[in-house]
C-alpha cells in the first residue's frame, strides 16, 4: 500500500569522501557538476537515494555512476558512515538531508572516469582544494578529522582501514607513510614499527622489493588486528 502524508518531508542523499595517497599527499576524489545547482563547481560524488535501496547501496551506486567506478572496483572497500548533514538551506532545490560515507583506496585500485551528471572526475590534493558546492567544504573537513582519528593509538579495529591505502603486499616504510599522511605528522621510525607490531598481525612474506633506487625491503601482508590478551 502507498501512503500519502499530510506533512512535507525531506529528500535524502548520500555523499562519499574517497581518499587516497598520491606521492605522499592525501588526495580526495571530486566530480565537477554538469548541471544546476552549482554547475561547474566541484563536489563529492553523491546523489539521491532511491526508494528501494539502503543508504550504503545508494552511496556505492552514486560513486559508480558519477566517477565511473565499476562494482568490481568497489568490492571489498571499507565504507564508514561518518555523519548526516541537514541544515535547512544546504540545497537550493529543496529540503535535503545527506548521509556521508568515507572510504580509503589505493591509487592503483580506483581510476576516476566522469559519467552521468558529472562533467569531470579528478583527484585533488587535500592541501589544494577548489571551491566546493553545497556544504561539502564543511563535510570534507569533518571527513578529514574522522580519518585522523582512525590512527589514534587508543582505537581498535577501525584503524585497519588505513591499510586500504596500501597494495596487498607492502613494506613497513609504505605503511609508515600511510599512517603519517592520515595522522598529519611525522612518526619516529623505531616507535612506529614497535607500535604496528604490537597492534597488527603482519605476515612476513619472506621476499623483498625489487628494482628502484632504494635497498630491497621486506614485504608484508596484513592478517588483521591483534587480539587483546
Amino acid at each position: 500500500m502507498t501512503y500519502q502524508y499530510e506533512y512535507p518531508h525531506p529528500a535524502v542523499t548520500t555523499d562519499t569522501a574517497v581518499f587516497s595517497i598520491i606521492e605522499g599527499r592525501l588526495n580526495v576524489a571530486l566530480i565537477e557538476r554538469a548541471g544546476e545547482p552549482y554547475k561547474g563547481h566541484w563536489a563529492l560524488p553523491g546523489g539521491f537515494v532511491q526508494m528501494d535501496e539502503d543508504l550504503e547501496t545508494g552511496a556505492r551506486r552514486e560513486l559508480a555512476e558519477e566517477a565511473g567506478v565499476t562494482p568490481a572496483q568497489l568490492e571489498g572497500l571499507p565504507f564508514l558512515q561518518i555523519g548526516a548533514y541537514g541544515r535547512p538551506d544546504r540545497d537550493p532545490r529543496e529540503r535535503v538531508i545527506t548521509v556521508v560515507y568515507l572510504t580509503l583506496v589505493p591509487m592503483d585500485r580506483l581510476k576516476l572516469v566522469a559519467s552521468t551528471d558529472a562533467a569531470k572526475a579528478e583527484w585533488f590534493s587535500f592541501d589544494n582544494l577548489p571551491e566546493l558546492a553545497f556544504d561539502h567544504a564543511k563535510i570534507l573537513d569533518d571527513a578529514r578529522n574522522a580519518l585522523a582519528k582512525l590512527v589514534s593509538t587508543d582505537l581498535g579495529d577501525d584503524a585497519s582501514v588505513v591499510f586500504s591505502f596500501l597494495p596487498e603486499e607492502f613494506t613497513l616504510s609504505q605503511a609508515q607513510v600511510a599512517f603519517e599522511t592520515i595522522k598529519g605528522e611525522p612518526l619516529e621510525k623505531r616507535n612506529f614499527r614497535k607500535w604496528i607490531n604490537a597492534h597488527w598481525d603482519l605476515e612476513d612474506l619472506e621476499k623483498k622489493t625489487t628494482g628502484g633506487r632504494h635497498r630491497p625491503a621486506s614485504l608484508y601482508k596484513l592478517k588483521g588486528p591483534k587480539k587483546a590478551a
